[in-house]
């Protein structure tokens, strides 16, 4: 299947032409098949970068949501509005409140919006904890298994689950992570690899039943990694023979300079208007 996946929501911009960044992620597949939207930025970003860069979000066919912090569904109402009544997957926990906690400084980092205010706007929300294809050669990966010992929850997030349990830090057990079967191979979109970027790729060469993938493209969370998961994250990497990755989010600029400094010319910045073929 041809595939171009456009980056329209990151933190930072590739090309200086009326686009923004914001801190969060989006991005645009299209396919031979149809076009579908993965994450929406925080909100600021998504329709003006999608006019800059010439995408009509009013021809989508799904909306696939990663997870339930406010930096991926902000932009949620705003392509509601304009696209109408659509399917919106995800998983049951992406409307959980949830904080960010350091420092005596206590942040809401969950979904801005009530479902009951999206659905009004059109969302049709198919939420699953499973593997989920959303369109010809588009699949959502459900909850990935935690394996690794070396990719770890952030301690500064809780979860405020429903009102009989207690708050609790938080595992994102909604992560969520997108494949996409292309002409050129597999092509893994990551909203922040939460789950841990290695866990992902092993739960998605299992379920696919591959033994390589063609692309990583999207927001590692390796920015907040130790060396021991940034070395085994890198050996993967060469394991399975992945031919393009593209950073964006949550990698930080440390980080993607050694990927740089390490993969050279298949590396690449993962910002808003960065493209991927497949």
């Amino acid at each position: 299947m041809k595939t171009r996946v456009t980056i329209l929501c990151e933190n930072s911009v590739e090309i200086p032409f009326g686009i923004i960044g914001e801190h969060g992620f989006a991005c645009l597949i299209e396919t031979d098949t149809g076009d579908y939207l993965f994450d929406t930025g925080q909100g600021m970003g998504i329709l003006p970068n999608a006019l800059a860069l010439g995408k009509d979000l009013k021809k989508i066919k799904a909306i696939m949501i990663s997870h339930g912090h406010y930096d991926h569904t902000g932009g949620l109402p705003a392509v509601l509005k304009i696209k109408g009544a659509v399917d919106v997957y995800g998983h049951p926990g992406m409307f959980y409140d949830r904080f960010w906690s350091k420092d005596g400084m206590k942040r809401y980092i969950g979904i801005p919006y009530r479902r009951p205010f999206l659905e009004s706007l059109g969302a049709r929300f198919k939420l699953s904890k499973e593997m989920t294809t959303v369109g010809n050669g588009i699949y959502l990966t459900g909850e990935i298994p935690r394996e690794t010992a070396f990719e770890k929850n952030d301690v500064n997030m809780t979860v405020h689950p429903p009102a009989a349990d207690p708050v609790h830090p938080d595992p994102i057990d909604d992560d969520l992570s997108l494949v996409i079967d292309s002409d050129k191979g597999l092509i893994l979109v990551l909203g922040c690899a939460h789950a841990g970027m290695v866990n992902i790729i092993h739960y998605v060469l299992e379920q696919m039943g591959r033994d390589r993938i063609y692309a990583v493209i999207g927001g590692t969370h390796l920015g907040f990694s130790g060396p021991d998961q940034f070395d085994e994250t890198l050996r993967v990497v060469e394991q399975f023979r992945i031919e393009r990755i593209g950073v964006s989010h949550c990698t930080g600029l440390a980080k993607a300079a050694v990927l740089h400094n390490r993969l050279g010319d298949r590396f690449f910045f993962g910002s808003v208007g960065s493209v991927l073929e497949g």
